[in-house]
């Protein structure tokens, strides 16, 4: 059985710059029994660089899980590291997105059965990105908004999920326009649930295929539960150059036979008959 409450799951592609400073993230845990798993679809080594580098410096236990790069496989790799996690409860996160101190003792105190918890993050431009530092993570500087202030991000509305705190995280938690959804950057749940949908659809390229996923979970009964000013991360900076209209419009068109369907498995996902 599981000594750990809960694995991490987190997604990347060749993006190691970004994935060390993450990395960093999950080390100042006030949580520290887990474990976390990297999804790799397909980077060179100069992740492989950074995640073995940060093994042999960390006492965490870390599982890395790669793929050959055959295009955006990323529905793939994290069907493969849900089989692979230890734990019945799992995080999904990607790998540009710090989780602040708390991240995973947030998630674990609000986790509930026949739930999932939809996180929140914080969109960071290039040059806060770029700045950030591991002593800055270590000491959660990063995480204060007179810092973000200074070190180029602009006061909005949504700073407030990184000032909310007591009631008003409450109030913006149970009020926001934003629904709850299985967005891939920040959302924890029970690992049957997902196997009981038969995971992630992997016919899906990039766009909303977490939120398929999401919508097979509630016609399956399971609720989504705001927690996007408690569960918070920073999201890097970063281009998306594989997002393109064609994959949209063919992930859309699964989305939609899922909801007019309201089917709950996949014969596409974690199991297959082929």
């Amino acid at each position: 059985m599981s000594t750990f409450d809960l694995s991490v799951i987190i997604s990347t592609y060749n993006q190691p710059k970004w994935l060390e400073k993450v990395l960093w993230g999950y080390e100042f845990q006030t949580e520290i029994n887990f474990e976390i798993i990297i999804a790799d679809d397909g980077s060179t080594i100069e992740t492989k660089k950074v995640v073995d580098n940060f093994i042999a410096s960390t006492s965490m236990t870390i599982m890395h899980i790669w793929q050959e790069d055959n295009g955006f496989q990323k529905t793939k790799i994290l069907n493969k590291a849900i089989k692979k996690a230890s734990s019945s409860y799992l995080i999904f996160t990607d790998g540009d997105c710090i989780p602040r101190h708390d991240f995973v003792e947030t998630h674990l105190r609000l986790k509930k059965d026949n739930c999932f918890l939809s996180g929140g993050y914080f969109k960071l431009p290039s040059i806060t990105s770029n700045t950030i530092t591991r002593a800055n993570i270590e000491h959660q500087e990063c995480f204060k908004l007179k810092w973000l202030l200074e070190n180029g991000v602009k006061k909005s509305f949504k700073t407030n999920k990184i000032t909310a705190k007591g009631f008003k995280t409450w109030f913006l938690n149970a009020f926001t326009p934003t629904k709850a959804t299985f967005d891939g950057m920040n959302v924890s749940g029970w690992k049957q649930d997902i196997l009981d949908v038969n995971g992630f659809d992997e016919r899906m390229q990039y766009g909303g295929e977490d939120r398929e996923l999401g919508k097979r979970l509630m016609n399956k009964g399971i609720t989504f539960k705001q927690v996007r000013y408690s569960a918070i991360c920073l999201h890097l900076y970063h281009e998306r150059p594989y997002k393109n209209e064609e994959a949209l419009q063919f992930n859309s068109s699964i989305r939609k036979l899922t909801k007019k369907n309201k089917l709950v498995y996949t014969d596409f996902g974690i199991n297959q008959s082929n």
